[in-house]
């Protein structure tokens, strides 16, 4: 029985195959046509090369009842045992109705052991269930996932396609793949392919051939599939089925293996001619798999052929081509051709990017560390940059991929290694060259390395760009190498970098969260006159609260001063920080001296002036209640009225008492009257006189 989507019949399909025998089919222009037959050589029809089968594809199955017979059987088996040739019970159609009923229900209430049994009762009488059940049965057994109930889907499936093909959809041979792929299982995935193939139930490769791909690949199953393949294709062909028809992916999967995995010329040639006859049109990938190939077997005259044959299809990125070149010939070991193929593609450039792939420049360097040739690539990198344009970007020069190659793979020293082997040469050493080493420091926190690198990149006449600096810096502070950072940011200045803002961000604020506020200061005392650092009084209030913090009152006076002096205007936030060390060091005459200069600053219009809000009045109420300057404290108390600012009396009180508990007005009468006054008129506000 054949399913297949054409309105022939059988007797007049067999007629017309006949005749389609003696034909080759070409679907491609005739142009193309010419263009193969230039290119290869038409090999005679014949299958790919083979190895041992897979276990039998029913040693899955075992046990189940579809089971097919066993041949050779041994001598002591008793046949009497096997069930299977037993005279199955008729059974009655209310039987059969009944059972089919079961099946149903079965599967509503998710029952799969009454459900299979059910089935199996049914197809022992040589009877079906409907269409719509026995699909829903192989499906819901193919979601379960189990080994167990991925057997009874298989069983099934083959079953109904030997027996009752028409009732099984399409799709739920997607699905029973798609639990075969999930389940990482490859035998019954092929058998499922070949029992369809055998029963003629041809079923579009579009619908299984992804399925079949990934299992291949996980399972590393190259013959398995490329018999597959074959078949496929060569039923398309005599069948004149034009689903059966390997698309350009699977064709490019097909050429892959025999290229990559069998290394064979033959059957790499053998897949271009199916391709060819069946019309699927290669792409760049199908040249690129032919040049790994011909490079591994050293076939120049293919080689040329087949650039040519790019050529006269149309394709001018030449990319993968020279890619998979390259690829052969590491493998085969021949650096030379590595290196002419490289300067080759670039002289084809005109000078201009490659753009080959990072995997590329990872199989060179591979291939000659692995020949241990440091002074190969280093004279590989030299005529590259002979070759290459002047306006070439850095990070797309020959240089800087190979550089980055060994980067990548961790070999960081190797690539510094390349660097003195080209300075050796007398060879001039291109920024491209620099950059993946310095991201390689950069990485691994080898800041000063870094540095010392730089400063050979400077006095070579290059120049880094703003990122790079940024990066270097950056990672200099995170590892705490200050030094190596003070150091970059000169030389940034130095290399008249426009934009020194981030890199001066990173320094400050990595020096803040390490608590180093007199680098701080000697740093913002050298850059301070640089306008593209745009110093200003947050970054002076940065160190004179890390010096309060440490306890250090006379270096953060000192940096007042300084500020003050370079007329950087101190704000609310420079004086809290002050007040707060006054405080910690229980100095508070600084606080009322403090006050002293505030109080000229302090405006009515917010717009203008210091900023006077309920922060730096609580700090100058609490330093002066503590250090007992009351006649001080009702002056903060007038004007934070005056300023409509709101003031928590009970903290104050806290302060008074904790002080100035002993304190009696008597005793200040006979001092000072002045003193007495101002003493009475907190106790007052405070309302500590109740």
């Amino acid at each position: 029985m054949i399913i297949k989507q054409t309105p022939n019949s059988i007797a007049s399909h067999r007629r017309s195959t006949k005749t389609a025998a003696t034909k080759q089919r070409i679907i491609i222009s005739h142009s193309d046509q010419r263009m193969w037959r230039r290119a290869l050589f038409l090999l005679p029809y014949r299958s790919f090369c083979s190895t041992p089968e897979t276990p039998s594809l029913y040693s899955f199955l075992q046990p189940t009842i579809f089971a097919l017979k066993r041949k050779n059987l041994p001598s002591t088996t008793n046949p009497t045992i096997n069930n299977s040739t037993q005279t199955p019970k008729t059974l009655t159609q209310d039987h059969l109705t009944n059972l089919e009923s079961a099946l149903h229900k079965s599967l509503i209430t998710n029952n799969t052991d009454e459900a299979w049994t059910s089935f199996k009762s049914l197809t022992t009488n040589s009877t079906f269930p409907s269409k719509s059940l026995t699909n829903t049965l192989i499906t819901h057994l193919s979601s379960l996932n189990d080994r167990l109930s991925l057997k009874r889907a298989f069983a099934s499936i083959v079953y109904v396609i030997a027996k009752n093909p028409k009732s099984l959809d399409f799709e739920t041979v997607q699905l029973f793949l798609g639990s075969m792929v999930r389940a990482n299982t490859a035998a019954p995935a092929f058998a499922l392919i070949k029992c369809m193939f055998k029963n003629r139930f041809f079923m579009p490769f579009g619908l299984w051939g992804d399925f079949l791909v990934e299992i291949s690949r996980k399972n590393d199953k190259v013959i398995a599939f490329l018999k597959i393949f074959e078949e496929s294709c060569r039923i398309a062909i005599d069948e004149k089925l034009d689903f059966m028809k390997p698309d350009l992916a699977a064709c490019n999967v097909a050429l892959e293996w025999c290229c990559c995995e069998l290394e064979s010329v033959s059957e790499a040639e053998k897949v271009i001619e199916t391709m060819s006859v069946l019309g699927v049109r290669p792409d760049e990938l199908s040249f690129g798999f032919l040049a790994y190939l011909y490079a591994l077997k050293g076939l120049k005259d293919k080689i040329i052929e087949l650039e040519s044959l790019m050529g006269g299809f149309g394709f001018s990125n030449k990319r993968l081509f020279f890619g998979n070149l390259i690829g052969g010939y590491v493998k085969s070991g021949n650096l030379e051709a590595v290196s002419e193929t490289i300067l080759c593609s670039l002289r084809k450039q005109g000078g201009e990017d490659v753009n080959f792939s990072e995997e590329t420049y990872c199989q060179v360097v591979k291939g000659f560390m692995k020949d241990g040739s440091i002074k190969g690539l280093a004279n590989l990198i030299i005529e590259a940059q002979k070759l290459e344009s002047e306006t070439i970007v850095a990070d797309k020069s020959t240089g800087f991929g190979i550089i980055s190659a060994c980067v990548n793979l961790g070999l960081s020293d190797k690539a510094h290694s390349i660097v003195d082997e080209m300075d050796a040469q007398g060879g001039s050493v291109g920024l491209g060259v620099f950059v993946p080493i310095l991201k390689a420091y950069c990485k691994e926190y080898r800041t000063a390395e870094a540095t010392q690198l730089v400063m050979d990149i400077s006095n070579s006449g290059l120049q880094l760009d703003e990122g790079s600096y940024n990066a270097l810096i950056e990672a200099s502070m995170t590892s705490q190498d200050f030094q190596s950072a003070f150091t970059l940011f000169r030389d940034m200045r130095e290399a008249r970098i426009p934009d020194l803002k981030a890199s001066y961000l990173t320094i400050m604020t990595g020096l803040m969260e390490n608590q180093r506020p007199e680098l701080m200061a000697a740093f913002l005392d050298e850059v301070v006159e640089d306008p593209r650092v745009e110093v200003k009084s947050h970054d002076w209030n940065s160190i004179i609260h890390a010096f309060c913090k440490a306890g250090r009152l006379e270096d953060a006076k000192r940096t007042f001063r300084r500020m003050t002096f370079l007329q950087f205007e101190p704000n609310d936030q420079t004086y809290l920080s002050l007040i707060n060390g006054y405080v910690s060091a229980e100095k508070y005459f600084g606080v009322l001296m403090l006050w002293n200069e505030v109080k000229r600053k302090v405006s009515p219009d917010k717009e203008k002036g210091i900023k006077f809000d309920h922060s730096l009045v609580d700090a100058f109420l609490f330093a002066l209640v503590k250090g007992g300057f009351f006649d001080v404290v009702m002056q903060v108390v007038e004007k934070s009225q005056e300023m409509k600012i709101f003031v928590d009396k009970w903290r104050y009180k806290q302060a008074f008492m904790e002080s100035h508990k002993k304190l009696k007005v008597s005793k200040l009468r006979k001092r000072s009257f002045r003193k007495m006054e101002a003493l009475i008129a907190f106790k007052n506000w405070a309302g500590l006189n109740a």
